[in-house]
């Protein structure tokens, strides 16, 4: 029942990044995939059918690839974010408090490969 939950926040929180440039979409859905796959076969399968959530989680599923545009959009936002946080900060420390925070993130999606840009199948094919 925890994990379900946990998955329904983490879904909530993928749909609002969808909308607000700052907060990702594709980790939360990975959490949420994750959560489902352990605790309903159901959820999990709805969010594998899902048109625009379905694609990423079955890219990441399959290849542990991303879509050159979702990844372009990642770190540029890391980028902007970090630069407009780092101007409104006051104190040196926090500045380099929020460079160090991001730097793993930032790091770990520019290594990551493109996925081919192929949709997940509609057949019902789903990863298990």
């Amino acid at each position: 029942m925890l994990l379900k939950i946990t998955g329904i926040f983490f879904v909530a929180l993928a749909f609002i990044g969808a909308f607000l440039p700052l907060l990702p979409t594709t980790p939360f859905l990975l959490v949420a995939a994750a959560c489902f796959a352990k605790s309903s076969p159901r959820m999990y399968k709805m969010l594998l059918a899902n048109k625009v959530f379905g694609p990423m989680i079955y890219h990441w599923q399959q290849s542990r690839s991303i879509p050159k545009r979702a990844k372009i959009i990642s770190l540029t936002s890391i980028i902007i974010a970090t630069l407009w946080s780092c101007y409104i900060l006051p104190a040196l420390w926090m500045k380099v408090f929020v460079v160090v925070l991001v730097t793993w993130p930032f790091i770990f999606l520019w290594r990551l490969p493109l996925s081919d840009g192929n949709k997940a199948p509609s057949t019902g094919n789903t990863p298990e």
